[in-house]
C-alpha cells in the first residue's frame, strides 16, 4: 500500500514562496520586538499533562493533543482513566509553558523580565479559514512588572510590528476581566456563574443583543438580571462615554479597573505614532480561564475577527511556586496575518534582486569555477544568485523561476 502523501488534517506543507514571507514577517517582528527590550527565550514543545490540564487554558485544555507514556510506564491492561495512559501532552499555547520557564528560571533572569516566543503550538481544533491544528503563536510577555506601564509597553511594541508589515486602520480593543465581574455583580448575577455569563457575552458579536437575552435566558438565568445587565450594555453605547459611564453607575470597587482601562487609553493614544485606534469594548471576554485584569484583542478590518490578544494573568506563577507574579503578555496572530498579506499580494520591500545564471549542459566542468566566482561575488553584494543546469525546455524553466521572483538570467554555453 503507497504512503500518504498529503499532510495529517489540520496541518499543512508550506511552499517556498511563503516560506519566504514568513521569514520576512519574523525577522520584521523579531527586530521590532528586540528593540523594546524583549529577549529571545525557547520552551519545549510538550509539557506535562498535569500542567496542561490544570484549569487555566479554557476550552483549548479539551483539545490537548495527549502523549502516551513509553515503555513500561505504558500499562494498557491495568489502565482504569485516561491518567494512567498519558503522561505529556503538546503545547496548546506558549503562555503557560512560559510561567513555568519563568518559574524554573527567576533567579537567573532580569527583572522585571521582558519575554519573546515564536513557536509552534498545537491544538485538536476544527480547521477553517486562518485557523489551523498546528500554528506558529508570537507572544511577548512582561514578568514583575505590576503597574500599566506593562500594558501600555505591550500594546505600544505590539501596533509598531503591524504598522511595519503594512496594516492600517486597525483596532486594539480592550477591557478588564474584574470590571466584567463588577459589571455581572450589579445585575444581580451570582458569582459561581460569571463565566457562564461571559461564554455567552463572548458571542455578542455575532448573535447581537437579542441573541445573548435568549441564551442567557435559555441558561435560567433570572430574567430580571439578565435585562438589567444588557441595559448596561445598551446604556454604556449610548452614553458616549462607556467608561465614565460604568463609573457613575457601578459600585466603588469597579473604580480601580475603570481608572486603569482610563490610564492605558490615554497613555496610548498619546504616544501613538500608527494608524489604530484603541477602544474600550465591555463584550470582551478572552476565553483563557488564567486572565485576572486588563484584555486585549487585535482587530483587522480585513480579517473580519480576532488576530491576536493578550492580557494580564497575575496568578499563574503562584501556581508553580506558591507566589504570585505580576504578568502580562500579548500575542500576534502569525497565521492570520501571513494570509492576510498572501491575499493582498503583499511584497516585500526591500528584497534583494534575484539573478539566475544558467549553465549549458556542455558547458566545460573546469571552468564551473569562474561560473562560481562571478555568483559569490554577487552573493557578498547582497544579491540572490542560483546557479542550476539549464533544460532542454528553456522558455519553460524560465517561466518557472520568473514566478520565482527571479529577474535577471545568464546563460553560459560551451565556446
Amino acid at each position: 500500500m503507497a504512503l500518504k502523501k498529503k499532510p495529517v488534517t489540520g496541518m499543512r506543507d508550506i511552499l517556498p514562496d511563503e516560506m519566504v514571507l514568513r521569514d520576512y514577517v519574523q525577522d520584521v517582528i523579531k527586530k521590532t520586538y528586540r528593540s523594546f527590550g524583549f529577549t529571545p527565550i525557547e520552551t519545549p514543545c510538550m509539557e506535562d499533562i498535569e500542567n496542561l490540564s490544570s484549569k487555566q487554558g479554557g476550552e483549548n485544555e479539551k483539545l490537548i493533543f495527549k502523549v502516551l507514556k513509553r515503555g513500561e510506564k505504558l500499562d494498557l491492561e491495568n489502565a482504569k482513566d485516561e491518567i494512567d495512559v498519558v503522561d505529556m501532552g503538546l503545547r496548546y499555547d506558549l503562555t503557560l509553558p512560559l510561567s513555568r520557564y519563568y518559574s524554573n528560571h527567576a533567579n537567573e533572569l532580569n527583572q522585571p523580565f521582558k519575554a519573546l516566543q515564536i513557536g509552534n503550538v498545537w491544538r485538536a481544533d476544527r480547521p477553517q479559514r486562518g485557523r489551523y491544528r498546528q500554528f506558529v503563536q508570537c507572544d511577548i510577555d512582561i514578568f514583575g512588572e505590576a503597574s500599566n506601564i506593562a500594558e501600555i509597553e505591550l500594546i505600544n511594541a505590539t501596533t509598531t510590528c503591524l504598522s511595519r508589515l503594512s496594516f492600517k486602520n486597525f483596532e486594539i480593543k480592550i477591557n478588564e476581566r474584574r470590571l466584567l465581574k463588577a459589571m455581572a455583580k450589579y445585575a444581580g448575577f451570582k458569582e459561581e456563574n460569571y463565566d457562564d455569563v461571559f461564554i455567552i457575552l463572548d458571542k455578542m458579536d455575532k448573535i447581537g443583543l437579542d441573541g445573548v437575552r435568549e441564551d442567557l435566558i435559555a441558561c435560567e438565568f433570572d430574567v430580571a438580571a439578565v435585562d438589567k445587565y444588557l441595559d448596561l450594555f445598551k446604556k454604556i453605547e449610548e452614553s458616549g462615554d462607556g467608561l465614565d459611564y460604568l463609573l457613575k453607575t457601578l459600585d466603588e470597587e469597579a473604580s480601580d479597573p475603570i481608572n486603569s482601562l482610563k490610564e492605558i487609553i490615554g497613555a496610548v493614544n498619546k504616544i501613538k505614532n500608527d494608524d489604530f485606534k484603541i477602544v474600550f469594548d465591555p463584550t470582551l471576554v478572552r476565553g483563557m480561564g488564567y486572565y485576572t485584569g486588563t484584555i486585549f484583542e487585535i482587530a483587522l478590518p480585513e480579517f473580519g475577527g480576532a488576530c491576536g490578544g493578550g492580557g494580564r494573568y497575575d496568578k499563574m506563577v503562584g501556581n508553580f511556586t506558591g507566589s504570585d507574579v505580576p504578568a502580562c503578555g500579548f500575542s500576534i496572530g502569525f497565521e492570520r496575518i501571513i494570509l492576510l498579506l498572501t491575499e493582498s499580494g503583499f511584497k516585500i520591500p526591500g528584497a534583494p534582486k534575484k539573478i539566475c545564471f544558467m549553465v549549458d549542459k556542455k558547458y566545460p566542468v573546469e571552468k564551473l569555477s569562474d561560473v562560481m566566482n562571478e555568483a559569490n561575488k554577487l552573493r557578498e553584494a547582497g544579491e540572490t544568485v542560483l546557479v542550476v543546469k539549464m533544460n532542454k525546455n528553456k522558455k519553460f524553466q524560465k517561466e518557472q523561476l520568473e514566478a520565482s521572483g527571479y529577474t535577471e538570467f545568464k546563460e553560459f554555453f560551451a565556446d
